[in-house]
This record gives C-alpha cells, structure tokens and sequence, in this order.
C-alpha cells in the first residue's frame, strides 16, 4: 500500500491526478494502467471525474472487468459523471458481459448516471435483460428510449431484442404493436428479423401473419404451423418451400417430421425421412429419429416405433427412449413399457419423469403393488418430482398455474366451474379415470383432498381458467387428454 507523506489535500490530489493521468496516457505500455486503476480505488479523488475518464478508456479493451469496476466505485464515491466519461460504446464495457455474474441491477444504475447514452448502450442493455430472462425489464427499457432519447432511432439489433422479449411474454397484442412499429420507422425486414416476428407470432399462438420469405422463414413457419397441430398446412409449406426452389436444410426437415407427427399423417411422415438422404442428401441426426418416434408413438404403432429404435444406425439417447417410453404408457403397452424404462436406466437413471411415466403405466393396468414399488424406488434413491406449471394470459396478466396449488385470488371461482363441469359429465355417464388421481395425487389424504386430487392438476386450473376467463393460453398443452377425454365423451 502506497503512502502519502503530505498533509496537504490539494497537493496529495494533484500527485495522485498526476501520476494516474500518465499511466493513463495511450503512450503508456497497457500494464501501467491497473497500476493506476488500484490508485484510484485506494484514494479515490472525490468529485473529479478525469482520471477516472482516462484510465477506464485504457483499459476497457483489456480488462472490461477493471472498467466495470471503476464505474461502480464511481457511482459509490459520487464521482459524477460527465459528457467525457466514456459511454459503453467507445469503453468497450457493456452490461451483457456482467449480467450473468448477478450485476444487471447495478449496470442499470450505472447506465442511469451516464450523461450520454448513444444507441449501442441502450441496445446493450435491452438485450442483456431480455437474453437473461427479464423481458419486462428490457420492454421497459426500450420505453424508456422512446420517451427519453427522441433522436435515437432504434436499429434491428434493438428491435430483435424487443422480439425476443415479446416471445418470451406471449404478448400478441404487444407484438402486433411491435410488428407495426418496425414498419412505421422504415426498417427494412432482414432475415433475422423476419424470422423473428414469425416466431413471436408462433409463440404467441397467432401464426396466420406472414414475413418475407426465404429459407430460414419458411423454415420458422413451417415449425410454428406444426407445434399448433396445423401438420397438413405445415407439410403443405414444406412442399411450397421445395416448389419454390429452395432446398430444405436438417432444421426445416426437423418442422416437417413434427407437422406429420402432431398432424397424424404416419404415411406422409415415413415418405418425409426417407427421402432425407436419398433426394436432398441431408444427413439423419437423433432429432430426425426422435421425431419418427413421437410420429409413431401418437399414431399407436408402438411396435414399430420399438423396432424402429432398435434398428436406428447411431445409438439412441435417453431422450428417444423417453419418447417411445410415453407412447408405450399412453396406449397401454407395459411390456415395452417396462423394456424402455430399463434402457432409460442405463442412460440417465435420475430423471424422475420417467418414473411417474412408468407409474402411471402400472395405475393404467390396475397393477397397484408394482405401482407403489415404482414411488418407492423413487423415494430410495432420492428423485422428486418437480410440480408442473402452466401459463395464460387474461387482460395481458400472466397467471400461472402449479399442480396442488391454490393460492390463486379467483381459485374458489375455478374450483366451482370444474365442479359444476364434473357433475354434469358424470350424468351424462363419464367416469374420471382411475390412473389419473394415482398419478398425481399431490394434496394430503384426506377424505375432501382426495377428490380434488383426482381430479385437478395444474393444466387443469389453466383450461378451466381460460374458459371463464376466454384468452389465447401461451405453449402447447398436451396434457389435456383428460379432460378432452371427458368433453368428448
């Protein structure tokens, strides 16, 4: 630790400003600069932002981190910040690089103190809090670069991130809002953009809305198309894709396969893989399988689905097991069931979905003994099972949804439009399924628990939810068999 012999503050301050601006200068050799860093921190020069402006210039390029840490002591010592303080584009620092560490809170601070921000910043910063999973945050931001900076002009890079948070909210009001905007400030619809506004729609259940058109476009389309059970026009896209002299890559062959399996169209779907290699050359990856499976699985023909596993030329990974392990449990198949669940084993034997799978199979046949071996080999080696949970926007609020839970303000209004929709299917001769209140009993047993364990689960909430509240429900809910069951019956 350096020591300062003079009593004189102006004159200790004029050594230190002194000393710092010449290992800050740009003829100095790089390493003088932490010299000068560490100076600073230790004797901070209180109200005068120079030095600080000269060292964080030299070694922002070299080390963010000591940049980083200069504009926080900084914004801690009250050392204001003026129209020379470097902005976070020209000191090479910007938010993204610490948001992972837990420091978007304090980038934010910072950022509000800076005198002058140019559009990198705000780009920087809208983006690190979209990519880190604060949406709300980054839409924020952006209205805040509206209002505040009039002259700044937001560019793609911007815009993406906006994108990006909007798909993350399934806001499709917003979105639509969104898509206007880039049209009304004349940016031109690049690719990434393109492709981006297609998969907002997609996210946010809305994907009638086209963008330009290439491959990566069509490709977005035709995925959107088929995780919303639209497989014959997915497929249809495919077609018109490879019509229109464009030729499909892995990714868009992926969205065909899903459109055929979610779709049903088995025959289409075997037509789609084969033709992979032998007529566009595109090699078979694990997913390509995987998909094969799934299309199989859901059409019923867990045989072949088995023996088309058995028969693939790269080793199946768990995830292919689990795939047919779900068809074997949804069309009552224990024996390969109970086959899967042991390649599974050998794969990834903590996954505790699989062993709810394989419970359910075992409730399903009524084999209530191998059932409760299945709960306690989960007990004995520790995995439990992560409560669902479900999402829906009403009035542009999300309300979620966890399995067993009932803290929800209007959980007394949903509790009796699902009991009024219980009795009036069980007069018309329904039955709630046995294996359903085995599988996901969830509250305590008690008399009056029981029949709300039977018959709610997260999902369920949601749809009953969504039906007194009527909003479009954000992701795919493919655990509504149920209850599908039950109204079409």
């Amino acid at each position: 630790t350096p020591k300062i012999e003079s009593k004189n503050p102006k004159f200790i301050n004029l050594s230190l400003r002194t000393f710092i601006l010449r290992c800050a200068d740009s003829s100095s050799p790089p390493e003088t600069a932490p010299y000068a860093a560490a100076v600073l921190l230790r004797f901070p020069i209180a109200g005068d932002p120079f030095p600080y402006n000269a060292v964080i210039r030299h070694v922002a390029l070299h080390a963010p981190s000591l940049a980083f840490t200069l504009f926080s002591h900084m914004h801690r010592t009250n050392v204001p910040f003026d129209h020379f303080t470097p902005s976070f584009s020209n000191s090479g620092f910007t938010p993204t690089s610490y948001g992972t560490s837990g420091s978007l809170h304090v980038s934010l601070k910072l950022f509000n103190e800076m005198p002058h921000r140019d559009l990198f910043s705000w780009s920087s910063l809208i983006s690190c809090f979209a990519k880190h999973g604060f949406p709300d945050e980054s839409l924020a931001l952006f209205q805040q670069m509206q209002l505040l900076e009039s002259d700044i002009l937001p560019d793609g890079v911007v815009m993406l991130s906006v994108i990006s948070a909007v798909s993350s909210l399934g806001a499709l009001e917003l979105g639509i809002w969104v898509h206007a905007f880039i049209s009304r400030i004349g940016l031109n619809l690049t690719v990434p953009l393109g492709s981006a506004l297609i998969d907002m729609y997609s996210r946010c259940g809305d994907i009638d809305r086209s963008v330009k058109v290439n491959v990566v476009t069509w490709t977005t389309l035709i995925n959107g198309l088929a995780v919303h059970g639209r497989g014959r026009e997915a497929l249809e896209a495919f077609y018109v894709m490879v019509e229109s002299g464009l030729k499909p890559d892995r990714v868009a062959f992926m969205g065909a396969l899903v459109a055929c399996s979610h779709g049903g169209l088995v025959e289409e779907g075997r037509h789609v893989f084969s033709s992979m290699r032998s007529e566009y050359g595109v090699e078979l990856a694990l997913e390509h399988y995987g998909c094969v499976v799934d299309l199989l699985g859901r059409a019923g023909l867990v045989l072949e689905a088995f023996e088309f596993v058995d028969g693939m030329r790269v080793r199946p990974n768990s995830v292919i097991w689990r795939t047919l392990l779900g068809a074997c449990v949804n069309h009552n198949h224990l024996v390969l069931a109970e086959k899967a669940k042991e390649r599974i084993k050998e794969l990834d034997p903590h996954h505790d979905g699989d062993y709810v799978l394989l419970s359910i199979a075992y409730g399903g046949v009524g084999n209530w003994v191998k059932k409760e071996g299945v709960r306690n080999s989960m007990r004995e080696s520790r995995i439990v099972k992560e409560p669902g949970l479900s999402l829906v926007h009403i009035d542009q609020v999300a309300h979620e949804f966890e399995s067993g839970d009932n803290s929800h303000p209007q959980w007394k209004e949903i509790t009796s439009f699902l009991g009024s929709v219980i009795d009036t299917v069980k007069l018309g001769g329904y039955t709630v399924p046995l294996l359903l209140p085995l599988c996901c009993m969830t509250f305590k047993r008690k008399r009056r628990s029981i029949v709300w364990a039977i018959t709610v689960r997260n999902w369920q909430w949601l749809l009953f939810f969504f039906i007194i509240g009527i909003e479009r429900p954000l992701g795919s809910l493919r655990s509504l068999g149920y209850v599908m069951t039950a109204i079409v019956s």
